[in-house]
């Protein structure tokens, strides 16, 4: 297994989200007090700091809606 994302419940509690490296099947943990703090920030941001399409995008499909 390994960490590939954190996802936050209703109640604010933290999951951390594994994949597995055989079947890719996804799994989520509670995580713990002694887990690395600065990884599950990192875990966090990973989908703003690296989109998954350009961010050019995002600029042209508002314009296309305005107008």
């Amino acid at each position: 297994m390994e960490p590939v994302a954190v996802s936050v419940k209703r109640n604010g509690e933290w999951m951390l989200i594994h994949r597995c490296v055989d079947c890719g099947m996804l799994r989520g943990n509670r995580i713990a007090g002694d887990d690395a703090e600065l990884l599950l920030m990192s875990l966090a941001v990973k989908p703003l700091a690296s989109p998954p399409f350009p961010l050019e995008v995002l600029g042209r499909n508002s314009e296309r809606s305005s107008g």
